[in-house]
């Protein structure tokens, strides 16, 4: 193991301290990304105007719905690498290595053949309004154009915070970012690119991104480079990679399919509601950043248990991460209740106040509720973490159905606070299946495994 790298074994030391201390870069990682995002929609929003911010923001769920997948599966196949490295079975990693490679190519070619063919056809399908269409199309079929690039990136990043690395993976995500937050007024301002060159100047930077933790990879971390017999590829370990990794990804999808409804009762709300939803939800993204960063943090610590078979850590790690997820959920909720209103201030500028109002309503329904998230967090990625698929599948089925209902019924009689409660009763709806399979686990463990 190179002494240069940040490769962790997560499977010795005090349970609280590796997962916070795992926790605090993918935080940093995680709250960077979102205020690209905040910038991003602040560019967009003051420059191109109210109508621009909405084009780009309705195309929030097309994004996660195949983004999304590249997401679940990239993190979903590197959860065998982390068992491999916790059993310290390195000519089992290199396998992974291989493994995750060959099914993100075969991912990339697929996903960015659907999202070029079909992206307008999802547009309209989604009701986006005639006068945003047009810059929706612009800005989402160049993100889509780009899959391969955002594949290589998050595939590189999870494999590093399969060994226990969650440093390196943000430092190159900070790069990546911050290169993009200096091209895209470049392209939006300098060079007139308008909506078209926000789009560009995001997968330009994720190329050098790629090119970066590339470099350091080759460098620094050893134990990811493949030997040519490597790459006689075992059709079992290939299985494996796709059995959790693949469930991961069309769970995500199937969550933003439900998002895909949502946004379709929005934009048949009005533009105002469509620019208010997207603001908010940009201050509420980094809200939840927390919860999402102590999830990822328990999936990689329980992959390495697992694979080490030291099944008690998990449980102790598991109620830590509880107490300390639930912690800091109380604590953002506070917080954007009591300001998230002024920060959407910003992104829209004076005289907005019906969409500031609109925004206010949205962070007051989803932040009482942000516990719920934090538990959803938790009980899934661990499931995932032990190699299950099959249950946080169903649960990102129940999202989407009580994100449909909500759609249908709920946004028809309360109008835009039925959407703002679409978020909480997917949660909820999630958290029911996650939670009942999360003590079947732990009840198995302690049966099977000689629990102590």
């Amino acid at each position: 193991m190179d002494k240069n790298s940040a490769v962790k074994d997560l499977t010795v030391g005090d349970p609280a301290k590796l997962i916070f201390l795992f926790t605090l870069p993918l935080l940093a990682g995680n709250i960077f990304q979102q205020l690209y995002g905040f910038v991003d929609t602040l560019i967009v929003g003051r420059f191109l105007g109210v109508e621009a911010l909405a084009a780009v923001g309705c195309t929030g769920p097309l994004m996660f719905l195949v983004l999304g997948f590249v997401m679940g599966t990239t993190s979903g196949v590197t959860i065998y690498t982390g068992q491999r490295f916790g059993a310290k079975d390195f000519v089992g990693i290199r396998q992974s290595v291989v493994a995750c490679t060959v099914l993100s190519i075969a991912v990339s070619i697929v996903l960015t053949i659907f999202g070029v063919t079909f992206c307008r056809d999802l547009l309209e399908l989604m009701d986006t309004p005639p006068a945003i269409i047009d810059g929706s199309y612009s800005f989402i079929v160049i993100i889509y154009g780009g899959m391969s690039a955002f594949i290589g990136l998050q595939l590189q990043s999870n494999l590093l915070r399969a060994l226990g690395d969650s440093k390196m993976p943000t430092v190159f995500q900070a790069a990546t970012l911050t290169i993009n937050i200096i091209l895209e007024p470049i392209a939006i301002i300098v060079l007139d690119g308008g909506i078209p060159g926000a789009a560009a100047a995001t997968i330009v930077s994720i190329v050098i991104g790629n090119l970066i933790i590339f470099n350091y990879i080759r460098r620094r971390v050893p134990i990811l480079h493949t030997l040519r017999a490597d790459w006689k590829i075992d059709r079992a370990v290939l299985w494996e990679h796709a059995r959790i990794g693949l469930p991961m990804g069309f769970q995500t999808s199937i969550i933003a399919i439900g998002a895909v409804v949502l946004q379709v009762a929005l934009n048949n709300l009005g533009p105002l509601e469509v620019a208010a939803y997207a603001a908010a939800h940009r201050v509420d993204g980094i809200a939840v950043m927390p919860m999402m960063s102590f999830g990822v943090a328990i999936a990689a610590f329980t992959a390495q248990n697992f694979g080490a078979k030291k099944f008690s850590r998990i449980e102790e790690g598991v109620k830590k991460c509880v107490m300390m997820s639930c912690s800091f959920s109380v604590a953002v909720a506070i917080f954007n209740i009591m300001f998230g209103a002024d920060i959407m201030h910003l992104f829209v500028g004076d005289g907005q106040e019906q969409i500031i109002d609109y925004g206010r309503q949205f962070l007051v329904i989803n932040g009482v509720c942000y516990w719920i998230l934090s538990l959803l967090f938790i009980f899934r990625f661990t499931l995932q973490g032990l190699g299950q698929s099959f249950v946080p599948t169903v649960a990102g089925a129940m999202e989407l159905i009580m994100r449909v209902l909500a759609a249908i019924f709920l946004v028809d009689i309360y109008g835009y606070v039925g959407a703002c409660l679409s978020n909480p009763l997917a949660w909820l709806g999630a958290c029911v299946p996650l939670t009942i399979a999360f003590f079947i686990a732990r009840r198995d463990l302690r049966r099977n495994h000689n629990f102590n």
